[in-house]
């Protein structure tokens, strides 16, 4: 098949070109905003005939949770109206979308993993643009896959773990929040769940909602421990709750993700946090050594 990558250079279409330099399959074709701007419908159109795309895989989104509060129109014309010319183009030509949103599209007040049918209830300006991206592709006649993760971390870009790490090598004390509960997404492993969506479509009519992230539930305290020990960094982590560290966008303070529909429709095993934690270490440990 001939496969769109949209948003490429993140840490999730990053972990896709890596797969596709192996993948015997599948045609790909990687883009980000220098080669395709998603937001103009006759370009996108354009793209999608010459390239006789069959599946598009969106990773493009508008992440930036705090700024977003100052841009809301911005972040809803990447997050939710460029949904909607890519759903239009998957029409036109017969092509499953992908699209990947995130449990920023809950407001957090569960009291146990959230399922695909939840009502959503989006707490911040940029949950609020993904979940008009939902709504908007739930309203398109498309065949359409939308991914809900969580917590995304890799060894390319900017997040958490590489932040945790950086800063216990230059600080004494750390201190994290740990009233907020959810799971780490490892971008490897949710790229592996993308291709099990891919391989597995037959062509046929698909309107669904899955849920991934990696298996288990722990606060950003937990997380920062584990880096450091896992990384043998001698920095004290210490657990405040999200009062104490005054951010302007309200964060949700529980988003666990149920994989329960997702495991069953694929017959598989999600990895638990802590062993995809270790061997995202272990990618940067060979990155650092080979500089």
């Amino acid at each position: 098949m001939n496969i769109l990558v949209t948003g490429s250079n993140g840490q999730l279409g990053s972990e896709l070109r890596k797969m596709a330099r192996v993948d015997r399959l599948h045609h790909w074709h990687f883009t980000d905003v220098a080669e395709l701007d998603i937001t103009k419908q006759e370009t996108v159109e354009g793209f999608f005939e010459i390239h006789e795309i069959e599946v598009c895989i969106n990773c493009a989104a508008y992440t930036a949770v705090d700024k977003a509060e100052d841009e809301p129109e911005l972040a809803d014309r990447i997050n939710a109206l460029a949904v909607g010319v890519l759903a239009d183009a998957c029409k036109k030509y017969k092509a499953l979308l992908v699209h990947i949103s995130t449990d920023y599209v809950f407001n957090g007040e569960n009291f146990q993993p959230y399922e695909e049918n939840d009502p959503v209830a989006p707490i911040s300006a940029y949950g609020k643009t993904k979940a008009h991206g939902e709504a908007i592709l739930a309203s398109h006649a498309c065949h359409s896959v939308i991914l809900r993760t969580s917590w995304l971390y890799s060894a390319t870009g900017n997040n958490f773990v590489k932040t945790m790490r950086r800063l216990g090598g230059e600080r004494e004390e750390l201190k994290v929040v740990c009233d907020q509960v959810g799971t780490p997404t490892w971008a490897f492993d949710l790229a592996w769940a993308i291709l099990l969506v891919v391989d597995h479509y037959d062509g046929g009519y698909v309107k669904e909602i899955y849920h991934f992230s990696n298996e288990g539930a722990i606060s950003w305290y937990d997380f920062a421990k584990a880096i450091m020990e896992m990384d043998a960094i001698h920095c004290k982590v210490t657990a405040i709750p999200s009062s104490a560290y005054p951010v302007k966008t309200k964060r949700p303070f529980y988003s666990v993700l149920s994989k329960e529909k997702f495991k069953n429709k694929y017959q598989v095993q999600v990895p638990y946090w802590k062993d995809s934690l270790l061997q995202c270490m272990n990618e940067l440990h060979g990155q650092e050594q080979a500089k």
